[in-house]
């Protein structure tokens, strides 16, 4: 804690006689004379100058004195009359003196020596003596003791930082210095109105008025006081801007090494000070001349007028020139304006952002990846932790958290975070701890805890980022005995870890309503909500590595951070972003480039625009994400030679990676609050932002736009948070048929213009329409089946008519932001199509069949070891099994019923799943339950520690077997241990198992009960809860592998075997 001291003083006013004082007395007297004279000197003046202001109610100006070395010295006082000047505080014009007084005498002042006469204490002799004093008399002052000599008192002040946060603004002084009439009082006067009226912050302006009327009555226009006026001046606009205080000084103050000074002390103080040179020629101020001045300088009644015949020392270096003959007063007031926003002055934290661009929410770059030095530690960590599995819409939210895109947000929300989002579209933060709240996002909820004082800033959080879990995930939590776990994505890669985990209840219900306020069980984003686990996971996270999606668009794909370093890199002084969900024609492009010529004419001098596509998940109608970005790519290569481009030296495209929810009004609200985050201050919002149409089940809105088309805009520009934002509004844009440009449409020729819907946009492109002729284009465009020359950019029109010809290829396209990942299969083995797909087909380099041709048991080897091909590694949730139709039985994707591909949603498999080769389960053979076996090779479940490679043939111990009946079929489930496990020596039994890995046999269970369960399928059943022994499951091997051969032998047909391919050579081949 700070210590505060009086300083010591001159002279020690607590000495004390000694014993042996009064042999010094002579000697200390003398001292003590000539210590004390400089305070009597003082006390002197100071008596001269309430005396003569006690007479200045009278007082008339008198020409300049003559000049002697660097002093003026008062001539003899001349009492004769001289033109009076209205009001000399405002304006500086002459050099005043003051009236004959009499002397004060040694009895008055007390001095040990000589007489002072106020008589001589004219303007330059006070200034001699004043410039003496401030050199050799220290302030006496209450300092800091924590402060070492000379070194600022700021040790024991309020942080600037914090003071400046709470405030929310930071302190600076614009010194605007120029010529009487300049301007300086009005332009200062638009400033302060704008930032208090509409900012709210706190300003305060200096000049002649409120400052000679108390602080400066002493002093006259000599050049000597003038420059005490400017010092004292420039100390009141340190202390103010030091407490916050946005200060507005307007002084003529005519000599550059006074202003000089005044900026040196606000620099010492670390203090911003802008000077504002009002540049306007004297001929403008004598046409203005507001006080009538100048024409009494011409008229000889006036002299000594700084700029006429006093001089004026231009600056060399404003910050600012301001030619107000040539701006209107709002334009200068922008000006300055916008550049109190650029460097951040109008907030209270330190800018982060490059000049010119915003901060982020919450004043903090965030970027969670982990430091080069630290992944592969972090690495092994996260293989040590229990497996959170997330969807690819979870990994473009993770991509959103990390990448900065959702600031101050650092991981998926924690139950308090997600209240205050559902109730208030924002949450309070305290980044520089004011109320002892800055962890509070990072910090479990507490429900009987709360803050004496709130947060002190509100900033926008409208969209709920939450990850959702299963029962089984939260069990192998609670159970793992910490509170950090691994994100794992559907292809099996730990991409995050997440920190102290909190996990409370989904309340799906409540979040779909708060955040959508429809009823529409239909909506895509809807029934994504209502698909996800009961629970909810909450924490911060740290990513592994940078996400890709190996797509070939990840150059578009860029963080928070790169993109303000890249406008900055282009000059930037504001970025505007244009969000697009479909191709980009040449209104799009129209409304682009007036934007940019709208920001132009405010000031501006580089606006540049960020051409933002959607790149999360979208609804299956949506035009993909490759062919919006490829057509950006031609719109750009086209730049401003079709009217359709864009000029790529203002334009920067950029991927945006949250999915689209399309909740309307809500919606865009986070939609403008993530641009800010990447330095966007402007937002261009057209009708109907992010809604849709319901589906036919909607209640209120069934196949009509649920959402108003006018709400997002209002809503926008009102919602908490949204800081100072700005909106820029699409306006209605049609085709020209004059010149082939798309334009405002003029309401005095409208036939010229014709519209062109996407509806109508859509159709053409199906049709393959060709281009219209420049000089005849139909009225009707669809019968013609031609598309005007000037709607698109040739090559992206090309692009949009391959896509919509061929819709229906969907693997040919990409939607939405989903990894490609390269199978992790066997070096054995050859695919093609895309992993995850569909089209996935993997088959082995060595054998024709996984099923039919590799042996049963590896060779040499005891009878409880089999050979285990595996079709789904550790890890991956990507349900592959064996084909037994297709030729060669290759593995590939397992469907869902409606075509989709099939995916585990209960949790991370953490088992190694596949088939023993040369085995079948024949539905005619009926258990003791009478079920059926399930018509497939037999299952094999690994419980090693490692992932094994997919199509890999891996020698497996036997332990046991579990026999699940799913849908009324009997599922046996062989469980076994590769040999090449590290604990392959230590597990021989199921009883091994479990001594080894407790709890693993009861998670084998729980997984192939409840798995179906998160797809909101009902729970399997077991025959028995407790797994058979090896010589049971041995047995069970045998019986299946028998059965297969009849399977092969028989020349007859089968019950459900029609359509198996069992032409390989170990089987019928």
């Amino acid at each position: 804690m700070a210590k505060y001291a009086y300083a010591p003083l001159s002279i020690d006013e607590n000495r004390k006689k000694s014993p042996h004082a009064a042999a010094s007395d002579a000697e200390s007297d003398e001292k003590l004379v000539n210590e004390r004279m400089p305070m009597c000197v003082g006390v002197c003046v100071l008596l001269a100058i309430v005396y003569v202001l006690s007479r200045t109610g009278g007082a008339t100006p008198t020409p300049v004195p003559p000049v002697h070395g660097n002093v003026r010295i008062p001539e003899p006082l001349d009492t004769s009359p001289v033109q009076s000047i209205p009001n000399p505080q405002e304006a500086p014009v002459a050099v005043w003196s003051t009236p004959h007084a009499a002397a004060v005498s040694k009895e008055d002042c007390n001095c040990p020596q000589g007489l002072v006469d106020p008589n001589d204490l004219g303007p330059e002799v006070m200034g001699v003596l004043r410039a003496k004093a401030l050199d050799s008399t220290p302030p006496h002052i209450i300092e800091c003791a924590e402060a070492k000599a000379g070194e600022s008192q700021a040790a024991c002040h309020l942080p600037k930082t914090e003071r400046f946060a709470a405030l929310n603004q930071k302190g600076a002084t614009l010194w605007m210095t120029g010529c009487s009439g300049a301007g300086k009082t009005t332009i200062a006067t638009a400033l302060e109105d704008r930032l208090v009226k509409h900012y709210g912050k706190h300003v305060y302006r200096l000049d002649g008025d409120n400052l000679r009327t108390g602080l400066n009555r002493d002093l006259s226009f000599s050049e000597s006081d003038r420059a005490e006026s400017v010092r004292r001046t420039g100390e009141i606009a340190t202390l103010f801007a030091d407490a916050g205080v946005i200060t507005l000084v307007g002084l003529i103050s005519p000599y550059r090494g006074d202003r000089d000074e005044v900026r040196k002390r606000h620099e010492d103080q670390g203090i911003p000070f802008y000077e504002i040179f009002l540049d306007v020629p004297v001929a403008e101020l004598m046409k203005r001349d507001p006080k009538g001045q100048y024409a009494k300088v011409a008229s000889g009644e006036l002299k000594h007028f700084t700029c006429i015949d006093d001089p004026y020392e231009e600056p060399l270096h404003p910050e600012i020139t301001l030619k107000t003959h040539e701006l209107e007063i709002e334009e200068s007031a922008d000006l300055l304006f916008r550049m109190l926003e650029r460097d951040g002055v109008l907030m209270g934290a330190p800018k982060v952002s490059p000049p010119g661009l915003p901060n982020p929410d919450g004043d903090e770059i965030i970027d969670l990846h982990v430091a080069p030095q630290d992944r592969q530690a972090r690495i092994k960590e996260a293989a040590t932790l229990p497996k959170v599995l997330i969807t690819d819409i979870d990994l473009n939210w993770l991509q959103v958290i990390g990448e900065g895109w959702a600031s101050p947000l650092k991981g998926f929300m924690r139950e308090g975070t997600l209240l205050e989002t559902l109730h208030f579209n924002s949450i309070l933060v305290d980044p520089f701890n004011l109320t002892g709240n800055a962890l509070r996002l990072e910090s479990p909820t507490n429900f009987n805890d709360f803050s004496e004082h709130q947060p002190p800033q509100r900033v926008s959080m409208p969209i709920p980022i939450t990850l959702s879990c299963t029962s089984f995930t939260k069990d192998l939590i609670d159970k793992s005995g910490g509170r950090d776990v691994a994100l794992v994505t559907q292809m099996g890669h730990t991409v995050a870890i997440l920190r102290n985990s909190e996990i409370y209840n989904n309340r799906k219900e409540e979040i779909i309503t708060r955040m959508y306020g429809v009823i529409d069980n239909d909506h895509p984003y809807i029934k994504h909500v209502y698909s996800g686990g009961p629970y909810l996971i909450g924490g911060e996270v740290e990513l592994l590595d940078r996400i890709r999606y190996n797509d070939g668009l990840d150059k578009w794909r860029k963080t928070a951070t790169e993109l303000m370093n890249e406008f900055q890199a282009k000059g930037a002084d504001t970025v505007y972003a244009f969000q697009t969900r479909n191709p980009t024609h040449a209104g799009h492009a129209y409304l682009m480039r007036s934007a940019g010529e709208d920001l132009k004419s405010k000031g501006y001098k580089k606006p540049v625009l960020w051409l933002s596509p959607l790149g999360g998940w979208t609804k299956d109608d949506d035009v993909p994400l490759d062919v919006r970005v490829h057509q950006h790519e031609q719109v750009l290569e086209a730049g401003t030679t079709h009217p359709g481009g864009l000029d790529p030296e203002t334009t920067v495209m950029a991927i945006w990676p949250a999915p689209m929810v399309y909740a309307g009004p809500t919606e865009v609200e986070f939609h403008a609050k993530s641009r800010r985050s990447a330095g966007a201050s402007y937002f261009v919002v057209g009708r109907d932002p992010a809604g849709m149409k319901g589906s036919p089940n909607a209640v209120a809105h069934p196949d009509d736009d649920l959402y108003d088309g006018d709400h997002g805009r209002y809503v926008l520009q009102n919602s908490p948070g949204i800081g100072n934002m700005k909106m820029l509004s699409f306006v209605k844009v049609m085709y020209d048929i004059t010149d082939n440009v798309m334009k405002i449409p003029d309401e005095s020729r409208m036939d010229d213009f014709i519209s062109i819907s996407g509806t109508k946009m859509r159709l053409l492109a199906r049709n393959g329409a060709v281009p219209c002729s420049k000089t005849d284009i139909p009225t009707d465009l669809v019968e013609a089946n031609c598309i005007p020359s000037g709607f698109m950019v040739p090559k992206g029109w090309q692009g949009v008519v391959d896509y919509y010809k061929n819709v229906d290829d969907t693997e040919r396209w990409t939607p939405w932001s989903r990894p490609l990942v390269e199978a992790p299969a066997d070096r054995h083995t050859q695919f093609k199509g895309k992993f995850g797909s569909n089209s996935f087909e993997l088959k082995h380099t060595q054998y024709d069949s996984f099923w039919h041709d590799i042996p049963l048991r590896p060779s040499g080897k005891g009878e409880e070891i089999i050979n285990l091909v595996t079709e789904i590694p550790m890890y991956v949730t990507a349900k592959m099994e064996v084909s037994k139709e297709l030729p060669g039985n290759p593995i590939a994707q397992d469907k869902n019923k409606d075509g989709s591909p099939r995916y585990y949603t209960y949790g991370t498999p953490f088992f190694n799943y596949g088939l023993i080769p040369q085995t079948w389960e024949d539905p005619s053979l009926i258990s003791p339950q009478g079920n059926g076996g399930d018509n497939d090779p037999l299952d094999v479940m690994e419980v090693g520690s490692d992932a094994l490679l997919m199509g890999s043939i891996t020698p497996c111990r036997v332990l046991g077997s579990l026999e699940l009946i799913d849908e009324g079929e009997t599922d046996h489930k062989i469980i076994c241990i590769s040999l090449t496990d590290k604990d392959a020596n230590r597990i021989m039994t199921m009883e091994d198992l479990e001594r080894i890995k407790p709890g693993h046999l009861d998670k084998l269970v729980d997984w192939l009960k409840r798995y179906k369960t998160s797809d909101g399928k009902g729970e399997n059943a077991l025959a028995q809860e407790t797994p058979t022994t090896r010589t049971q499951a041995l047995e069970i091997i045998e019986e299946t592998h028998q059965r297969w051969r009849q399977l092969c032998k028989s020349d007859s047909f089968v019950k459900g075997t029609d359509g198996f391919s069992l032409d390989s050579p170990s089987c019928r081949g």
